[in-house]
């Protein structure tokens, strides 16, 4: 089973290569563009070549010009003509068989002085220790070229070759604000993950501040402030999903069961206190994180059906309402009620009814 993922590498371009690079990718997606405008008025995927492409661009670069420009007319295609996407934030790509990386820096041709020629690209020091260093060991696929706040950062497609694991243990894990996450495994080993009250500092944190530059009309500075909120906020989602599959890895689970997100903020436990907490907090992001980390490791994520598995009691099956942060039935089961909902989650529907038994 074959895993694709993206590296991101800084660059450290000199100023005269920044200057052909800005060049390259402004011509890259305005030819993009318009070849996707010459398939709309011909309304049919046009059969190109590097030598039917007029574009001040390598060869190379053009065959990837043109593979972007057919994927775009397929959606055009698929919409019926009503929707024709179009290129805007620049970026350029090459091929797997165009550049090379030797984790100092990329060999890549672009266009100087009307000949492609090759050139190498500083970029950071790959620290060994790095999770990303182990992945760039793994077969390279397309290299894209952008520009991110500033910085120039290298995009790497890296194929991964994972085993998907066999057994029957599975791992539900529970989402939510005050707990970021719980799980449990179906032999009752539990474990809780993450700080919601540091979160929740955090988060009023960079609120009043960004309440405070409104009043001042520091619009920029608010922008830069909402960058690092959202940065600080991928970080803590990066730890915690890493943390619930290495905790899925030492107990043997083969799958990983999590809430189904469609109506996670009308099912989620909050108070009205929290509310402005549970609609800026990605869970998404998270499950998706957790999704694509299971992944590389073999395992299986499926996603279930959320109905009552806070209320209902994983010892008998009767409905209560949890008081505070205990659930407490009449049959005498009592725990933290956001582990009662990871507990429930192991057994819950799987939403596309593709399931390993629990």
């Amino acid at each position: 089973m074959n895993q694709t993922l993206t590296v991101n590498i800084k660059l450290r371009p000199t100023k005269v290569q920044q200057s052909i690079l800005k060049r390259m990718m402004g011509t890259y997606i305005h030819t993009a563009n318009q070849l996707v405008s010459d398939m709309v008025e011909a309304e049919t995927m046009l059969k190109l070549t590097s030598k039917n492409v007029q574009s001040h661009l390598p060869s190379a670069v053009k065959n990837q010009v043109i593979k972007d420009a057919q994927s775009l007319f397929k959606k055009v295609k698929k919409s019926k003509f009503k929707i024709i996407p179009i290129l805007k934030k620049p970026y350029c790509t090459w091929n797997n068989q165009n550049y090379s990386f030797d984790f100092e820096s990329i060999s890549l041709p672009i266009m100087m002085d009307g000949k492609a020629k090759k050139m190498a690209i500083k970029a950071e020091m790959v620290d060994t220790h790095n999770r990303n260093f182990s992945l760039l060991n793994n077969k390279l696929g397309t290299l894209r070229i952008t520009k991110k706040s500033n910085k120039w950062i290298a995009q790497i497609a890296v194929t991964i070759l994972t085993t998907e694991k066999t057994g029957s243990k599975v791992l539900g894990v529970d989402l939510g604000l005050k707990v970021p996450a719980v799980a449990s495994t179906d032999d009752d080993k539990a474990r809780f993950f993450g700080n919601g009250r540091e979160n929740k500092y955090m988060k009023r944190k960079f609120r009043a501040r960004r309440k405070e530059l409104g009043q001042k009309k520091k619009l920029n500075a608010i922008k830069k402030l909402n960058n690092q909120e959202q940065r600080w906020m991928r970080d803590k989602d990066h730890k915690v999903s890493r943390a619930i599959v290495s905790f899925a890895k030492e107990n043997h689970v083969s799958v990983i069961r999590l809430e189904r997100l469609a109506n996670i903020r009308q099912t989620a436990r909050t108070s009205r206190k929290n509310n402005k907490n549970l609609h800026t907090w990605s869970f998404y992001r998270l499950a998706t994180f957790i999704a694509y980390k299971a992944s590389l490791e073999g395992i299986k994520v499926e996603y279930v059906n959320p109905a009552y598995t806070s209320q209902t009691c994983p010892s008998c099956g009767k409905r209560n309402k949890a008081k505070d942060r205990t659930y407490f039935c009449p049959c005498g089961f009592k725990k933290h009620r956001d582990l009662v909902g990871a507990m429930n989650i192991r057994y819950a529907p799987v939403v596309d009814g593709n399931s390993q038994s629990a």
